[in-house]
This record gives C-alpha cells, structure tokens and sequence, in this order.
C-alpha cells in the first residue's frame, strides 16, 4: 500500500462537510496506520505510514497544543459526544481523548508495531495498566510470565488483587504445558509477557504462547520495549503490543511515555467516553512530548541495529575473556535458535546484555570502576541511552520481587544489566572496559 497523502484544509469544517474549500475530496481518516499490506520491515511500515504536513507547508507536522476544540455550528459538539464524529474525520473534543498530535505519533507507533491502530500514553507503566484494565474486569485472571520488570510484577502482584480483585498467575514462560494449564477458561483474559524479559533476556516464543492463548479465547498482550525493530510480536501472532516510549524509542533519557499497540476496536474501546480506561484514567501524553517522539522514530532502525552491534561485540568478547555474559545473540544461550527464527534481520539481537557477577558486592566494584575510573558508562536505570547505563537488577528494577521470586526469575545478586550505548568509539568503549576489568583483577575480585 503507497502512503497516504492526505490534504487539509486551514478552516475549521462543520459536520456536513466532505469537501474542502478547493473542492477537492477529503478522505475519511481512520486511526488505522498505513501498514503495508504484506509485511516488509518495520522501517518500510514506518515509511509507508501517512506523513503529517504543519499548518504552513512545514516538512514537519505542527504542534496542537489545545486542551480544547472549537466547533462551526452548535449541533457538532452534540454529534461528537454520541460518536458520530470523531477524530477519523478531524473532529476532536479535549485532548484527554484525542489530539491530533499524539494521535499522529500513535499512527507511528502502529506502523513501528504492524498493528491496526495505537494510542500513546504518558508512561510506560500506564499503558501496561490501562490495557489490562480494559480487557479485565473484577473477578479477571491473568496469567503472566514471572520474569518480568518489578513495576509490573508488583502492580499484578501485589496493586490489581487490592484495589482491582484481578488475580495473576505467574509461571515459566518457556514451559508451555504449564502455560496451558494455568488458563482458566472462561475466567483468564490475558497472558502476559515480556517478548525479551527485564532483566534476565530470556526470549519468549510469541507465535506458540499466541497459539495456545488463543485457542482457549484468551488475548495476548507482550511488552517489546527491549526490542522494538528487532521483533515484531504482532507479526509473529501477539494482539496486543505495550511499549515504554522512555527506552529505545526516544533514544534520549529526556522523556516518559508510552505506547498501545493493537486492534483498532481496542484502542478505540479504550478511549470511549463512557468506559475507556485511557480516556478515564487520563494518563494523556503532552502534546509537545508527541511532537518530540516522532522526530526521533525515524531514525530508530539506524540507532537500534548500533546499539545491537555494540552489544553482540562487547558480550562475544566478554565471553573470551571468561565472564559470564548473558546475551541471546551469543550462540550458547539458549533461546539464541527460536530467537534467530523471531527477528526481523538486519536488526540484530537486543541492545542489552547481562553480567552475572554473582555477589552484589563484585557487581558494584565493577559497576564502580566502569562509571568512576574509565567513564565507560553511567550508574542509571533505564535503557536505550546514547550512553551504556548499567544498574545491579536485584536491588534495583527487580527490587519489587522477593528474595524467593528472584531466584525463580534467574536474577542473582550480581546481576548487572547494561543496556549498551553507541556513542564514541567501539574499540574506544571496549578498552575502558578492559580498563576497568584489570583494576577488578589486581585489586583481588577474581581470585577462588
């Protein structure tokens, strides 16, 4: 499918219109991107989608920064209210529902993700929750991967039993006969999972867990902030895809947001006026902060295959020189195989990696040294940074799980997640590095 050129008019139109001033059709908009029809790349989905002109001709949309929109006759406001205006035809109430400018990044983010339609939120942690909201009533279940980031796993453990009597099962992802029989049908509304798991990478195969979810009725919701362009769930059978925007896609630890990924019907039921959980909760995404985004999606492919590059390189080194690294790119993982047959190429294995240095205490001397003595990264949560940011997993992100819950999960008490950076030099990088290694060695931190 060509991209979609799309004509605006400068005058606002009343709801009879279908015209604009020069007389010249104007198609009815859907939210839906404009995908591909066979898929191809999540680049070519990106360049294919609709691109949104400024006001004056800009190559760059302009930025709608109304809270609130006016209407040409009085009768509009009231046919927007019951629905039958709305933003398919650039009729928009209140930004809390629809703005333009977030809703043209959300076209983005569902081209990037291959899905219907989007709607991009203000945190990653919103859209996790306002999905699982939408699709779980009181009295839901969900069954869940218990390798999973500590924000979500203490907001199904501890947040939805509480305030939500929604229950979650946790179970091991990769043990599919058990991931069957935890559905309960008729009660279960959601398997969730991580498509690459915070922080101990292990890969989940989307198109199986797809296939038994679904055969029992049950909706598939995977976050893929660790892996957008590198994996698609959509494409490999998911239904709906959560991002947190704050990561890999906006490249710049300057922004929280987030993203909803999937079937049109979903997200337009999520911004009803009645019972949609983003338009009732409100966690709305600052126009300004779309406008950032979408500058900087285009150039994500580019960024992601550096950051994949850097950190197969520096994990197959680090293997040589003894340590134990945790990469799914390395072919002794285990998930490398059904992670080589998921990925769209080019793109590489995942801009993270993992250091199990076994004791917190070694994990924070490296930690140390890297940030202090060579300047090879920083001591920060997060990821997708121009610059390495490394952080000790179990008493940080995964600080919400107990002792007993992080050693289900894999996560010992050295383990060190970096999420590697490209900028500067690749031999640069990898001699502070070694750098910093040596002083671990001669201060002691290796010996039996």
């Amino acid at each position: 499918m060509a991209a979609e050129c799309v004509l605006f008019s400068t005058k606002k139109r009343s709801g009879a219109e279908e015209f604009d001033g020069d007389g010249l059709f104007k198609p009815k908009k859907s939210m839906l991107s404009t995908v591909p029809a066979a898929w191809e790349d999540p680049a070519a989905a990106l360049a294919s989608a609709r691109h949104e002109f400024g006001e004056h001709g800009g190559v760059n949309m302009s930025i709608e920064a109304s809270a609130t929109f006016t209407v040409m006759e009085p009768d509009t406001m009231r046919r927007m209210f019951s629905g039958e205006l709305g933003p398919d035809r650039d009729f928009f109430i209140y930004s809390r529902h629809f703005n333009p400018t977030v809703l043209n990044l959300s076209r983005q983010m569902a081209a990037l993700e291959g899905t219907e339609a989007a709607y991009c939120t203000a945190s990653g942690m919103s859209a996790i929750s306002s999905v699982l909201l939408q699709l779980c009533s009181s009295g839901g279940h969900v069954v869940a991967s218990r390798k999973l980031y500590g924000g979500t796993h203490a907001l199904l453990t501890h947040f939805f039993p509480r305030a939500c009597n929604i229950t979650t099962t946790f179970v091991d992802i990769g043990d599919h006969e058990t991931v069957k029989n935890a559905i309960v049908e008729g009660r279960t509304k959601v398997l969730y999972f991580e498509s690459i798991s915070n922080p101990t990478l292990t890969v989940a195969n989307i198109p199986e867990l797809s296939r038994i979810a679904h055969e029992k009725g049950v909706t598939v919701v995977v976050d893929n902030t660790f892996a957008p362009m590198v994996l698609s769930p959509a494409r490999l059978g998911a239904d709906v895809v959560v991002h947190s925007i704050s990561k890999f896609i906006s490249g710049g630890a300057d922004i929280i947001a987030g993203a909803v990924c999937g079937p049109e019907s979903l997200v337009n039921s999520m911004m009803d006026l009645h019972q949609g959980s983003l338009m009732l909760l409100g966690p709305t995404m600052n126009p300004k902060v779309a406008f950032e985004l979408s500058e900087r999606i285009p150039h994500l492919g580019l960024r992601m295959k550096e950051h994949c590059h850097r950190a197969f390189t520096f994990a197959a080194r680090m293997k040589k020189l003894g340590l134990k690294v945790i990469y799914p790119g390395l072919e002794d993982h285990p998930h490398h195989e059904l992670l080589k047959s998921l990925v769209n190429k080019e793109y590489g294995f995942g801009g993270l990696l993992c250091l199990d240095m076994e004791t917190e205490e070694r994990a924070n001397r490296l930690m140390n040294y890297l940030q202090n003595f060579t300047q090879f990264g920083f001591m920060a949560v997060s990821l997708g940074y121009y610059e390495t940011l490394m952080s000790c997993s179990g008493s940080s992100t995964s600080s919400e799980l107990s002792a007993e819950e992080k050693a289900l999960s894999g996560i010992s008490p050295g383990w060190v997640r970096m999420s590697v950076g490209y900028i500067g030099t690749l031999e640069q990088r990898w001699g502070q590095f070694e750098k910093a290694l040596s002083r671990m060695q001669d201060a002691g931190f290796f010996k039996n």
